[in-house]
């Protein structure tokens, strides 16, 4: 709720105070947008909350989103995936991920999740082919995230990856080859890239450069052989419609007396809820129906 009008709710905030406010409390600034009484004292409220890793206008966009000093999240995603590439290259002795054990187990391949294999939906996530692939990833799921985990919270942060994560993998279901090997968290940070874009437009600042940033790397994923557009377009678009969930659904759902952060809230991770089963129900669906084919693997 805006702070000076507490009968208006609002996803706003001052970037250099922090508190809620509404469009009309808030001016633009060279960073983000400042709330009126900022401006009126100058900037002589030291004392304000505002997150402390940085300050790159980014604030806080949901009620109590438990947000840490650091993207303690985003370093533990991170830490995860280099544990289990490491894992997976000291199995192959090398590079050559198709020779770990635990690569071939957790990879996502139509035919085996077929077989019943259903965990490879989320598994194949935090798998990659080779040095380059997790380190471009890892780097964009670092610039990405740790703006993000400040405007909607850990928790809803994490809620988003995963969803993202299995929308790509319920989009390679439904549509990819029964042949090929999947693994990757391109689709979780696809996901990433529509939930800024999403955030983007909530700040009501110009799209221009994330819309930009998402069409260039669309690109690339349809002239570079061998990476998955399905995966990258299924998270996109499940990252960016659970992110809509969370920052703009409430208002559109909620009547004007109803309109309370705990309220927006439960709405937000509905949306959340919904968007993962579908996505699970993709997956294992496809898996249910589809034919015995078999993938070899040397």
């Amino acid at each position: 709720m805006c702070f000076r009008h507490p009968d208006r709710p609002t996803g706003l905030s001052c970037s250099r105070c922090g508190r809620p406010a509404c469009p009309e409390c808030l001016r633009p600034a060279a960073v983000g947008q400042h709330c009126v009484d900022c401006l009126r004292n100058d900037g002589v409220q030291k004392s304000a909350v505002r997150p402390t890793f940085g300050d790159r206008g980014i604030s806080p966009m949901v009620a109590k989103p438990m947000v840490a000093s650091r993207p303690y999240a985003t370093y533990g995603l991170i830490a995860v995936n280099l544990v289990i590439f490491a894992f997976c290259a000291l199995q192959a002795r090398g590079f050559d991920m198709i020779r770990s054990q635990l690569f071939v187990d957790w990879a996502l391949v139509k035919p085996w999740v077929a077989d019943g294999e259903y965990w490879r939906l989320l598994t194949a996530g935090f798998l990659h082919f080779s040095v380059t692939h997790i380190a471009l990833n890892m780097i964009s799921l670092y610039i990405l995230g740790r703006d993000l985990e400040i405007a909607i919270g850990i928790p809803r942060y994490l809620g988003v990856y995963l969803t993202a994560l299995l929308g790509g993998s319920a989009a390679v279901m439904l549509l990819g080859s029964g042949t090929a090997i999947n693994a990757g968290a391109s689709g979780a940070i696809y996901g990433l890239m529509g939930a800024v874009l999403i955030v983007v437009l909530k700040a009501r600042v110009s799209p221009v450069p994330v819309i930009t940033i998402i069409v260039l790397n669309l690109v690339l994923s349809v002239t570079i052989p061998g990476i998955s557009l399905l995966a990258h377009v299924g998270g996109l678009v499940f990252g960016a419609a659970a992110t809509a969930g969370i920052l703009f659904l409430p208002q559109w759902v909620l009547p004007t007396g109803r309109r309370n952060p705990a309220a927006a809230s439960r709405v937000g991770w509905i949306a959340i809820g919904v968007l993962l089963i579908l996505a699970v129900a993709i997956g294992i669906g496809v898996g249910i129906s589809y034919g015995n084919t078999h993938v070899l693997v040397g």
